[in-house]
Formats: C-alpha cells, sequence, structure tokens
C-alpha cells in the first residue's frame, strides 16, 4: 500500500546534521569605491552597480550566480521527488467565489495543473457553463497573468489588466462581455490601480508619469487617476485627480448605484486622503472626506446620499461610520458599529454589513443592517480565517471562503435574510486535515509582550527537537497573517516538517497598535518577536538550531536577513524572498518612497539613518561569522522591491560568509514580486527551497513506500 512521503532524518556522527562540506567558488562580484557620506558618516556602497538592471555587467553576474544555485540544487537526490510531491498535490479542482454581473454568474476555476485560473460564467437560469476568459493563453510560458477587472454595471462592458513577466506595470484590454469582442481601447503602463466603469460610457484607472531610465527600477512618485471613454485614444484620458495634488497612491472607483466617485489619495502605506464627487453633474466639485494622512478611511459602500465608511480615524480596531456625502467632513460622521476590543475588517454586500473581527488571528463574523443593528453572528465552520462575505447590495445570497492550516479553502454560500449557509464548493484534495494538529501558542517576547503563533505538524510527531521546521514572518504594513492553507505547506508537514506562523508586530492582528509597535524606531521589536519565536520552538523541543529554516518574503525578506544577522547561531536555514534588504536606498527605487511610514527613511534625521544602519541586512553581515545555510530568491522583472535588494545582500554575504553553509541566491527570470506567477515556476521553486532546506538540514533521502 503507497503512503505519503516521510522524511527521514539520518544523523552525522557526533551530532552533526549539516549536509554541506563543499567549499564554494562563488562568482566574484565586482567591488566599487562608492562611499556616501549621509550625516557625516561614510558608507561604502561597492555593490551599487547591480541596481543598473540594464547593464551587460548585471545581466552577466545573475547568470553566473544562477550556474552556480543551479549547479548546487541539482545535486541534491530528491529533489525531483519534492517537485513530484508538490505536483500531485497541488493537482486538484480549485475555486473561486461566484459573483453575479448582468445577466450571468461568473466564477474562476483551475482544473489542477494549469499555470492561471480560467474564469467561466454561467447564464441565469441556463444550464450551460461557457469559458469567458482563459488567461493560459495570454503567453506560451504563462508568465503573463491576469490582473485586475472591471464590468461595467449591465454587465456588458469589461475591462481587464494582465501583467507580462510578473511586472506591476499593466496593459489594460477592453472587452464586449456580451459578444467578447475585443476593443481597440487598450491602456498602455497602467500600475497600482483598479478599475471601474460609469455606465458603459468609460472607466476609471491610474498610472504613474513614466519614468526616465528603467522603468523596472527608476522612482515613480506622481499617481494619477484617470477617465478613459470608449472610443478614444489614450492620450486624450482625462485627469480626474492627481495632476495639481501630487500624491504616490491615487485609486478611485464608482459606487454601485453610479452616484458618486469615490477616490483614496496616499503618501504612503498608510494613511490616506478620502474625497468623493457628486457624478449626478460634471460641475458638481471634488468634495474633501479626509484631508489628513493621519488615519486609514475607505468607503465600503452608500445607501442614497450616506456613505459608509470604514475608518481608524480615533479607532485603532477599525468602527463603521456613516455621513452624508454632501456634508462628509469627519466632524458630521455618526458611528454605525462602533470599535471594539478586536480589530474589525467589514464589507457590505446583499444589503447588509458584515463585519470581520480578528480575535486572537481568528475570524469571528458579525452580520448589521446598515442603520448598524446587530442581525447576528454567522457560524463559521470553525476556528480560521473567513473571507468575502462581499457583493452589490442588490444581492440576495453572499458567498464567503473558510479556511485554516490543516482545511483547504471552501466557498460557503450564505442567505443573509435566514443566516442559513450551504457549503458550495470543497475542493477534493489528497490532504486530510485530520490527521494534523494545529494548535495556537502564546509566547513572551524580549519586553515581555504576549506574541501568538499558530503551530501545525502530523498527529504523532514526537517533540524530541529533531523535527525539520520552518518558522514564517512577516510583521509590518499592517498585514496579519491569519490562518490559511497553502499547498507547500502542507507538502511539508504530511512529510513530517513542523510548520509556524508567528503573529509579530507590525502586522494588523491586534490593530493599529500593533501595526505601530513594529514601526519605525520600535522596528527591533518585529525582529525580538519572530527570535523569541525560534525561542520558544526550541524551547519546547519542537525542533532544534540544527533543524529550524526561517522563511518571509517582501517585507519578510527583510525579516529573515536582519534576524540571520543578529542571531545567526539559532538557524540552520534561511530563506529570505524578494526582500527589501538595502534600507538606506530602498526609497530610491519605484513606489519604494511610499514605505517610509513603516520603515524611516535614512534623509529624516541622524537618528534614523543610525537605526536603519544598525539592522539593515546588507549593511550587517559581518566578516567571520558563520551564517545559515542561505537562499535568496528574487524575480529579475520584480518592480516594487527591486532585485538589486538581494544582488547586494547575497554578494555581501558570499564575500563574509566564514562557514561551508552555502549562501546562494536563486534569480527566476521573466518573473516579478510574486503575484501571477505561473504555477510551473511556483512547485520549481518550492522544489529547490524545500531541498535546499532538507538537504541542509542532514536529510540524506525521502523514501515513499
Amino acid at each position: 500500500m503507497n503512503k505519503n512521503l516521510l522524511i527521514v532524518i539520518m544523523m552525522i556522527l557526533l551530532g552533526s546534521c549539516g549536509a554541506a562540506t563543499e567549499k564554494f567558488n562563488y562568482p566574484v562580484t565586482r567591488r566599487g569605491d562608492i562611499v556616501d557620506t549621509i550625516f557625516g558618516v561614510p558608507v561604502p556602497d561597492p555593490y551599487r552597480w547591480l541596481e543598473d538592471d540594464m547593464s551587460a555587467e548585471t545581466a552577466e553576474w545573475v547568470k553566473k550566480q544562477n550556474e552556480v544555485t543551479f549547479g548546487y540544487l541539482e545535486k541534491i537526490p530528491y529533489r525531483g521527488e519534492i517537485l513530484k510531491g508538490l505536483t500531485d498535490l497541488y493537482n486538484y479542482e480549485k475555486y473561486g467565489m461566484p459573483f453575479k454581473r448582468g445577466d450571468y454568474t461568473y466564477f474562476a476555476k483551475n482544473d489542477g495543473l494549469q499555470n492561471q485560473y480560467v474564469y467561466y460564467r454561467q447564464k441565469d437560469g441556463g444550464e450551460r457553463v461557457e469559458l469567458f476568459l482563459d488567461p493560459n493563453t495570454f503567453s506560451a510560458d504563462g508568465t503573463t497573468s491576469l490582473g485586475e477587472m472591471g464590468f461595467s454595471k449591465d454587465g456588458t462592458m469589461f475591462a481587464y489588466s494582465i501583467s507580462e513577466g510578473g511586472s506591476d506595470w499593466r496593459k489594460i484590454i477592453v472587452m464586449n462581455a456580451v459578444t467578447k469582442e475585443v476593443l481597440a481601447d487598450t491602456i498602455n503602463d497602467a500600475k497600482f490601480t483598479s478599475i471601474s466603469w460609469l455606465g458603459n460610457e468609460g472607466f476609471f484607472y491610474s498610472s504613474y508619469d513614466k519614468p526616465e531610465g528603467s522603468q523596472l527600477s527608476a522612482m515613480t512618485d506622481q499617481h494619477k487617476l484617470y477617465f478613459h471613454k470608449i472610443g478614444t485614444k489614450q492620450s486624450s484620458d482625462i485627469v480626474v485627480f492627481g495632476d495639481k495634488q501630487v500624491r504616490r497612491y491615487v485609486d478611485g472607483w464608482v459606487t454601485e448605484d453610479q452616484r458618486y466617485l469615490v477616490i483614496t489619495a496616499a503618501e504612503s502605506t498608510t494613511g490616506n486622503e478620502l474625497y468623493v464627487k457628486d457624478l449626478s453633474k460634471d460641475s458638481n466639485p471634488i468634495r474633501t472626506v479626509v484631508d489628513n494622512f493621519e488615519s486609514d478611511s475607505y468607503v465600503i459602500g452608500n445607501v442614497g446620499s450616506d456613505l459608509i465608511i470604514q475608518t481608524n480615524y480615533r479607532a485603532p480596531n477599525v468602527r463603521v461610520v456613516k455621513v452624508n456625502a454632501s456634508s462628509p467632513k469627519m466632524g458630521n460622521w455618526v458611528d454605525l458599529i462602533p470599535e471594539t476590543e478586536n480589530v474589525m475588517q467589514p464589507s457590505t454586500g446583499a444589503g447588509y454589513i458584515f463585519a470581520n473581527y480578528l480575535v486572537d488571528a481568528i475570524s469571528r463574523v458579525k452580520q448589521y443592517d446598515t442603520d448598524g443593528n446587530l442581525i447576528r453572528e454567522i457560524d463559521l465552520p470553525g476556528p480560521g480565517s473567513a473571507g468575502g462575505f462581499s457583493g452589490r447590495m442588490a444581492d440576495k445570497e453572499i458567498y464567503y471562503s473558510f479556511t485554516n492550516y490543516v482545511t483547504p479553502g471552501s466557498i460557503y454560500k450564505l442567505d443573509p435574510a435566514t443566516g442559513e449557509a450551504e457549503l458550495d464548493k470543497k475542493p477534493a484534495i489528497n490532504f486530510n486535515g485530520d490527521e494534523f494538529v494545529s494548535e495556537q501558542k502564546f509566547y513572551t517576547s524580549k519586553d515581555g509582550t504576549r506574541v501568538p503563533m499558530i503551530i501545525t505538524y502530523k498527529k504523532g510527531t514526537k517533540l524530541d527537537g529533531k523535527n525539520p521546521t520552518i518558522l514564517y514572518g512577516y510583521g509590518g504594513f499592517n498585514i496579519s497573517e491569519t490562518p490559511a492553507f497553502s499547498i507547500t505547506a502542507a507538502w511539508w508537514m504530511k512529510n513530517g516538517g513542523v510548520y509556524a506562523v508567528a503573529n509579530i508586530r507590525g502586522g494588523g492582528e491586534y490593530g493599529e497598535a500593533w501595526h505601530l509597535a513594529g514601526t519605525k524606531m520600535n522596528k527591533q521589536n518585529v525582529f525580538d518577536d519572530f527570535i523569541a519565536a525560534a525561542e520558544y520552538l526550541i524551547d519546547n523541543k519542537y525542533t532544534s538550531p540544527d533543524y529550524l529554516a526561517i522563511m518571509g518574503g517582501s517585507n519578510g525578506g527583510l525579516l529573515v536577513g536582519a534576524v540571520a544577522n543578529q542571531r545567526p547561531e539559532l538557524f540552520k536555514v534561511a530563506l529570505p524572498a524578494v526582500g527589501v534588504m538595502d534600507m538606506l536606498r530602498y526609497h530610491k527605487f519605484t513606489a519604494g518612497a511610499g514605505w517610509a511610514y513603516d520603515y524611516g527613511t535614512a534623509d529624516d534625521s541622524k537618528e534614523m539613518f543610525e537605526y536603519l544602519l544598525g539592522y539593515s541586512p546588507v549593511h550587517n553581515v559581518k566578516e567571520g561569522v558563520r551564517y545559515p545555510a542561505t537562499l535568496v530568491t528574487t524575480g529579475d522583472h520584480d518592480d516594487r522591491v527591486v532585485p538589486a535588494h538581494s544582488f547586494k545582500y547575497i554578494a555581501n554575504l558570499q564575500l563574509k560568509q566564514s562557514a561551508s553553509n552555502p549562501v546562494l541566491i536563486r534569480i527566476e527570470t521573466n518573473a516579478g514580486h510574486g503575484a501571477g506567477t505561473p504555477v510551473s515556476k511556483t512547485l520549481e521553486q518550492h522544489a529547490d527551497i524545500f531541498g535546499f532546506t532538507l538537504w541542509n538540514m542532514g536529510v540524506k533521502k525521502l523514501l515513499g513506500e
């Protein structure tokens, strides 16, 4: 009888479990002589030349690094077996939540191993399901992906954006949704945009002025909201907002009743201005709702002339207010759903407001009417993460998803009039959650703060300190790490690994106060929380330093790089992905300056500069230190966190690594920050990550019976 793969740990004599004994001949990385003087302090930047993504020298360096990395990975004997296991596990039907537009109900589906989800539709009252849009046809290798979508109110017009090679820059394509005829109204160079129609006349979208030099790395800081009228050239599109009011992030959308245009504008990823325009007359002015960046406030719907707004203004855990659009300033706001001790994520649909509360990172959902009266608490399938609960106010039913670390995402259909829900789609996957334990533990960080962590592993696992363990973290930008099923994490756990996710400060699990406790001069709290999570896992025998890997991406890549520098003896493997590694220069690329609310910049003050210099991963690799085996991953088309961050970090690490532990970089070509990455590339990358991790933990072979 076939069984799932089991990890067999073969210990090397004298208790050493390191597999790497090879001395590496890393590619020679030229060191330049650039030195910046910041607040009187000289800061060498010998790898500045790697910031030039257009140079032949950088391209040759990327080629040589990949040759060394893939040469190493190809020697791992079970690399192919891991890829097969991941592929087999991923190969099941997956669905997105249905939504109604016009005469059709649309849904996304992946048959199993398709690189991109395919969109289908079914006409109301009909039985035939027809193909609507197949992003797998956008490019031969699957690297062109679907981005944003927007339907007109009556469902007859449709526009969608595509990302080529993983870039954040988008091309918008327009279709007649009924006939599926592609129109000539293609929009180029949109970025960080939504697509919102005004009738069938045209749509709103956002873009930056095209930067000089490299479109993948040059700074972009003037975002504008445009209106495109169908049948006209893009060059004649009207700037609606952002021409005189220079802002880094601008977005606009039309309310469901087509009455109001809502505009948000921000300088960074936290805090936004809010505006509204009554569209009943062209002469109506754009009215200011919020005129500063001191809080996050968003319109989530309207009832007639009353706007429904979610805000953390004077409510760090979020409240819902309403205000008349004719006089919408903050002084006129009236509470609908007051703030509670738990952070709230509200949404609207089917004539109701749904308040999704996070209770120690676990969802709890309550249903309110639009006057703020509690209707009921939604009975969820169990502890985990619920999402969705959104739709048009005229909808008669609402869909939501539910997942946790051992429950693949399932879709439920809710009757909001009765509160009754029924299972709509449940994936048929070869994974039995009943065979696993997923437990929430609380541990104490360096300064005494109580931090939650969810640890998941196979039942019967012996807590003897010898379990290969991945500790994952993010810790930034008010983003909450809530329980969610992952194919890659599922493979790891099925094969005997422990998977732990720490809800560290900087995230949004406990509202804005939790976020602020991990920003700017408090950033070390994030690293301390993560280190304390690792120590908890070790102290309680889930694992030990010989079997512990740390993983994170983007801001989480910064986390891994900083923590590996600060406590290298605590980890066997470090896996930073698309990380922000150069904290002195991050704000000089693309839209990086928008992250300053979380990080601060080296230009702010001498104190801020010194603080950033004190933890910046690029600047804190030291000679003579035994660093963990490290596999840095990035994409050559990442125009959010430019790959130069990872390039400079690994170059410094290769120069100074004192041990035989390999420090390598895997650079995916024709790929970006992660969104829309083809399934095939994702599975190959994780096979390499898991192979590298296990091999360096001393796992010699994987056995299947």
